[in-house]
């Protein structure tokens, strides 16, 4: 494809057709990807009665954190926040959860959108404020599943998949190119995937190695070692200016990588668009976006070409399902981004009902991990994880660490 060009894509009857529109994108383009966001995501005829919520709460106990939405009937759903709500904790609580309450979670896309301007949090806007939001969305997804005995990628799609090829994802970077090597062998023995990931740059290290000569090296010697059957990604974590970006994902070309991970700072769009424009290899990003107007920035004017949201970073299923709808409109394909613990579990229930997922997504669990936290329990067969039928989340209905967990108070 001529990489001044992207797809528009449309379909119709089941029927992908596309036409090709320039990449300094038009108003005429971001309207195609205004009005591919603008529709519901929640399939609010799923409920036939409000569903008032009536407490959102914040647990903790033995190492883990809980957010517990119940609602006035005493439907209860769970999410399953990292560590980060340790610091976190007095945005959630005082700026994200009050809004929540006595609102009718069946107005769940609006409810999005109206806690960014509850209490002036835009003006927080940030991978902070979202976090927040995510963990109590995720929460009351879990509680509408529950109530419509529905897994949560039938509330928002049609269920495509049951299972979700992986790659593994290896974050080490000061170790040498053979330990690395190494390493991504072990990690292929360990979980069967068909594809791996792994870091070069010196991480928005301003164009230095985390090692003298280390990501040149990776580069040719995982390719040599690990053969042309997997396929391979590189993560530069934004290390590189646009033309030391571009001599890497040259090198990256030359011995077939699949995609090319945050070349330049995240936030450097100009850059990112630069290296894109220059390179074959498709450019991703997207991580640490928190901004739907950034992503349709991204998005129309080709600055990537694999779409990243972070499920949590970004607010949730909702704003994360409209960002996956414009990049489909563009004929792009999504690699979501985990931020960590039962990050897997949002990103198998979101990749079930994404018709444009990319043909493997992140894993950073270790084998089984999975066991104990979900009923049946999640499996990684031959690099594919197995998605949860039950209805929510997934969780056992007899979670032991939510037992233990009690009301958070600081």
């Amino acid at each position: 494809m001529d990489r001044r060009n992207f797809l528009i894509s449309s379909v119709s009857g089941g029927v992908l057709t596309s036409m090709p529109l320039p990449t300094d994108a038009s108003q005429a383009v971001l309207a195609e990807l205004d009005r591919a966001a603008a529709a519901p995501v929640l399939k609010k005829a799923l409920f036939t009665s409000p569903v008032k919520i009536a407490s959102v709460e914040l647990l903790s106990g033995g190492g883990n954190w809980f957010v517990r939405t119940r609602s006035a009937d005493g439907a209860e759903g769970i999410s399953v926040p990292d560590d980060r709500a340790a610091c976190l904790y007095p945005i959630l609580q005082r700026l994200v959860i009050p809004f929540f309450l006595g609102k009718d979670a069946r107005d769940l896309d609006s409810l999005i959108d109206g806690v960014y301007v509850y209490q002036s949090n835009y003006k927080m806007s940030s991978l902070a404020l979202w976090c927040c939001v995510a963990w109590v969305e995720f929460s009351i997804l879990d509680m509408l599943g529950k109530i419509a005995s529905r897994p949560v990628g039938e509330l928002l799609g049609d269920v495509l998949r049951t299972e979700v090829p992986v790659y593994a994802a290896s974050g080490n970077r000061g170790n040498t190119a053979e330990a690395e090597v190494a390493v991504l062998q072990h990690l292929v023995e360990q979980t069967g995937a068909k594809a791996l990931k792994f870091k070069v740059g010196g991480r928005m290290s301003n164009n230095a190695d985390s090692l003298p000569g280390r990501s040149e090296k990776l580069i040719e010697l995982a390719r040599k070692t690990l053969g042309d059957g997997l396929t391979l990604y590189a993560d530069s974590n934004g290390s590189y200016d646009a033309p030391e970006a571009i001599e890497i994902g040259k090198l990256l070309e030359a011995h077939q990588y699949a995609y090319f991970e945050e070349p330049c700072p995240f936030d450097h769009l100009e850059e990112t668009k630069e290296v894109a424009d220059a390179l074959h290899i498709p450019v991703a990003g997207g991580e640490q976006e928190s901004s739907a107007w950034r992503f349709r920035w991204m998005i129309g004017h080709g600055a990537i070409r694999v779409v990243q949201p972070d499920l949590r970073y970004y607010g949730g299923f909702i704003r994360a399902t409209r960002v996956a709808r414009m990049a489909g409109r563009a004929g792009l394909t999504l690699a979501l981004h985990l931020s960590g613990g039962l990050g897997y579990a949002d990103m198998m229930h979101f990749a079930s009902y994404i018709p444009n997922m990319a043909p493997y997504q992140e894993y950073k669990g270790n084998v089984p991990e999975t066991g104990g936290w979900f009923d049946p329990p999640v499996q990684l067969v031959n690099g594919a994880l197995s998605v949860p039928t039950t209805p929510g989340f997934g969780f056992s209905k007899d979670l032991e660490e939510l037992k233990r967990a009690k009301p958070f108070a600081p």
